[in-house]
């Protein structure tokens, strides 16, 4: 509740700080030839971005402002060591805030590239992926060493496979994956982060039940700043997440993953975000290789775009099919 009045009293705001920055989203398509993309989303040109710097900027203060008053308290009950454990989310939450913050700006101050189609906006493709491998293999090293995490837990058998120094690499391709896709996923309004609330409510009970009390606050927090965000966000969006918030966004659901040690659970709490980047990835694959579409546009919300969907159609939809792979997820996690 602190979180949701906090984030509420400064989004409105925040939001006409973005208008005086111009920190306001582009027409991508140019004045020449537009991609179908362009066509479908040009009309939100002029709308803020940035939802994701408010977001992560006071969930960050308020956790670490939480964490230092019940620190003597949780230190005595908690699954990792508590300092650590306050540390990596906080590393991975800013560290792919600050990428993607940075890739905004570039989108919205640099010079445009021209594409095949209309133009390239941001950094390159090539440079964030390395960024991104290099952030999250340092924070699988962190979780590795500092939090002695080196397994996979399969669920109903209760097996746990360790994987040894593999389980960095494992990390890491966990967390840049969702990453990635969460950042794919968010082109509708509402989309990604409603998404996100449904995973972020799976996940608290789960931590709830692994007793994990900074995961719990933390999550906490950050369903607090997401329903106050989304109230601007759903269509028509007022405000736009941005890179900032989709990088860290999806970075920290798959870090959740890995300290709940639910990757499998995982996999169906995010299974949309896996469905909107695999989507992404076919259609990539063939038209390298066959010079062929598989969908008439990737990622997949696009395509339903296409076939005439209003906006607020599909993500109401997805939303709903959201709720129900989270609830095969916690069964998974807990049954």
């Amino acid at each position: 509740m602190a979180s949701f009045i906090l984030n509420s009293i400064g989004i409105v705001p925040f939001i006409n700080l973005l208008y005086w920055f111009k920190f306001t989203r582009k027409n991508e398509g140019g004045k020449k030839k537009k991609s179908k993309f362009d066509q479908l989303h040009d009309w939100k040109a002029g709308t803020p971005i940035g939802g994701g710097i408010l977001i992560i900027f006071l969930v960050s203060l308020l956790y670490l402002i939480v964490a230092a008053i019940l620190s003597w308290e949780l230190k005595s009950s908690c699954i990792f060591p508590f300092i650590d454990e306050v540390h990596i989310i906080l590393l991975t939450f800013l560290s792919f805030g600050a990428l993607g913050l940075y890739d905004d700006w570039v989108k919205i101050f640099g010079k445009p590239e021209k594409g095949k189609v209309g133009f390239k906006f941001g950094i390159s493709a090539k440079t964030k992926t390395i960024i991104q491998w290099a952030l999250g293999l340092l924070i699988g090293a962190f979780l590795y060493f500092n939090l002695s995490l080196d397994f996979i837990h399969l669920p109903f058998v209760s097996v746990v496979i360790p994987l040894g120094l593999f389980f960095i690499p494992f990390a890491a391709f966990v967390i840049v994956s969702f990453s990635n896709a969460f950042n794919i996923t968010d082109g509708l309004d509402g989309l990604s982060c409603g998404l996100l609330l449904i995973a972020l409510v799976s996940f608290g009970i789960i931590a709830s039940a692994n007793l994990d009390l900074p995961l719990i606050i933390f999550s906490a927090i950050w369903i607090g700043a997401l329903i106050a965000f989304l109230y601007f966000n759903i269509f028509p969006a007022r405000i736009l997440l941005g890179d900032a918030g989709a990088l860290a966004f999806g970075a920290m659901l798959g870090l959740i993953g890995l300290l709940t040690g639910k990757i499998f659970a995982l996999v169906f709490i995010g299974g949309l975000f896996i469905v909107e980047v695999f989507s992404s990835l076919v259609q990539l694959i063939s038209l390298k290789f066959f010079n062929k579409k598989v969908f008439p546009m990737a990622p997949l919300h696009l395509s339903f775009q296409l076939l005439g969907w209003p906006e607020p159609k599909i993500v109401m939809r997805a939303w709903l099919t959201g709720v129900i792979l989270a609830i095969f997820g916690l069964w998974l996690a807990l049954g």
